[in-house]
């Protein structure tokens, strides 16, 4: 049996009431059912008392070390530009050379590019020819088993 892969979810649904009742548990539960272990980074690192000094700084140190730990990163895109922190934790992946698959199902376009909806430093983790694979426009999309992040899911380490 092989071990499950650990998909590090960039977003900024959590701060939210509504998205984390809505679109957050639906990326959580679409990923888990195609057998990724998703580490959700406001259930896990969080649960902070505020008013305690340097919870910030504990919170950020403890994202930072669940994107250097996990195999993968989904990240939420939208928005332009997108959530500043899930473009940290973006940034992070691609540095350590981690497989980057992006959501984004907002329509608008925030680049001079092109071909890419985004700024291209997104895409630089991606391959030149094929990037389309890594980018989910709707969760239903998230599911095709033709896409990057199913064919990583299957891939064996």
């Amino acid at each position: 049996m092989t071990k499950r892969k650990t998909l590090y979810l960039a977003n900024p649904y959590g701060f939210s009431v509504q998205q984390r009742e809505g679109p957050l548990v639906a990326l959580v539960g679409v990923l888990e059912s195609m057998g990724a272990e998703v580490w959700e980074p406001f259930s896990r690192n969080n649960q902070v008392d505020k008013a305690v000094a340097g919870w910030a700084y504990r919170v950020g140190q403890s994202d930072l070390s669940d994107v250097r730990a996990a195999d993968g990163l989904f990240a939420v895109v939208n928005g332009c530009p997108p959530d500043e922190g899930v473009m940290v934790e973006l940034g992070m992946a691609i540095a350590w050379g981690k497989p980057v698959f992006l959501f984004r199902d907002d329509f608008r376009r925030c680049t001079d590019s092109e071909v890419y909806p985004l700024s291209l430093m997104l895409f630089a983790g991606m391959p030149e020819k094929g990037w389309e694979a890594y980018l989910y426009g709707s969760v239903e999309e998230i599911t095709d088993p033709d896409k990057a992040l199913a064919r990583w899911l299957r891939d064996a380490d």
